[in-house]
């Protein structure tokens, strides 16, 4: 259907800017907050992802900061990886969520990730930065 006050209807996606996207996913406000009350710098690091598994999880007592903290612990885990994976990029996936893609191809689902570790600490972030490293 065409209507030509509504203008034309866009065939090819948006352009994304690498560095803006890269840049406002790594802020992970909650996190960073909840890790510096525990003495915990979050340098984007690998070494920054086993001290935050090391951290008592009182965020699980709390059904309302869980999920935001989830969320979070993914990006930020991307962010590790996209900084220290050569070749490792974020996309945003067909169904608008942020996603790391390998230079192999590979996809990961690393804000799944993060709520998996909010919720039960299973696995380890650093345990699946290695995981990914390793590809």
């Amino acid at each position: 259907m065409n209507i030509p006050f509504l203008g034309k209807r866009r065939d090819s996606p948006p352009v994304r800017d690498p560095e803006g996207l890269a840049e406002l996913l790594s802020e992970c406000e909650l996190l960073r907050s909840q890790a510096s009350q525990e003495g915990v710098q979050l340098d984007d690091s690998a070494a920054s992802l086993e001290a935050l598994d090391q951290l008592l999880p009182r965020w699980r007592d709390d059904a309302e900061v869980l999920p935001w903290l989830g969320n979070d612990a993914g990006l930020y885990l991307g962010t590790v990886i996209v900084r220290t994976v050569p070749g490792a990029v974020w996309e945003i996936s067909p169904d608008d969520e942020p996603v790391v893609r390998l230079a192999s191809g590979r996809e990961f689902d690393v804000v799944t990730s993060g709520h998996e570790w909010a919720a039960s600490g299973v696995p380890e972030l650093s345990q699946r930065y290695a995981e990914v490293a390793e590809v």
